[in-house]
């Protein structure tokens, strides 16, 4: 059987160096390519279609998030596996949600690596026993946002998304053919259910609790 083919994306050289030396001395594997920012470890993962992809999730010009995200499109049998100094990632169920395989910290042992790579070789998925706590709690915050935005109808979340955008009271009923009553009554009703008091604060909440997308500010 041929050795798995292993691309290490990572901005530390050092770090990457490590990587390539304790990943080579593993019978069964072989380092194929390096990348140290996330723009050039797409370009390269798509050139040289790795079994695996060791991912750093946070690097210049794209982010490992991105990357996955890309690849699962592109080249969805690269294999990822994020790679994180920290254990309270907030990027952590979005890799996952990314197509990542496998999640480990930076900071695990040599027996640890290697066997996530072995586990994601074999098609299996692999998260560091260190970071499980945080991704289920993390998904379920997730849950609990998905679960508190369906309150909103489609027409509040219109009159949301006006709002956040500076429209006033007049300015969003002529765009939804209401009266102003109508939006003003509208208005009550989602302070009430954001547990707000002013336009301000509601616009916040329902980007911050995910009812809305942030605003686009273009140059």
């Amino acid at each position: 059987m041929p050795p798995a083919r292993i691309m290490l994306a990572d901005d530390h050289t050092m770090f990457r160096q490590g990587l390539r030396e304790l990943i080579e001395r593993k019978t069964g594997f072989e380092v194929v390519g390096e990348a140290a920012n996330g723009r050039d470890a797409l370009q390269l993962a798509q050139q040289l279609r790795p079994d695996v992809l060791l991912l750093d999730i946070q690097m210049p010009e794209m982010s490992g998030v991105e990357v996955a995200r890309a690849l699962a499109t592109t080249q969805p049998d690269i294999k990822v596996i994020m790679l994180t100094m920290y254990r309270q990632d907030e990027h952590l169920v979005e890799a996952i949600n990314a197509g990542a395989r496998g999640y480990l910290l930076k900071d695990a042992d040599a027996a640890e690596l290697l066997s996530v790579i072995e586990q994601v070789v074999r098609g299996e998925s692999a998260l560091d026993p260190a970071l499980t706590a945080q991704v289920f709690a993390a998904m379920r915050r997730v849950d609990a946002s998905a679960a508190f935005a369906q309150q909103f109808s489609e027409r509040e979340r219109q009159i949301l998304q006006l709002l956040a955008a500076g429209n006033d009271n007049k300015t969003i009923a002529a765009t939804l053919f209401l009266s102003e009553k109508t939006v003003g009554n509208r208005l009550s009703e989602i302070f009430q259910k954001l547990d707000v008091t002013n336009r301000t604060q509601a616009a916040m909440a329902a980007i911050r609790r995910g009812i809305i997308p942030p605003q686009r500010t273009d140059a």
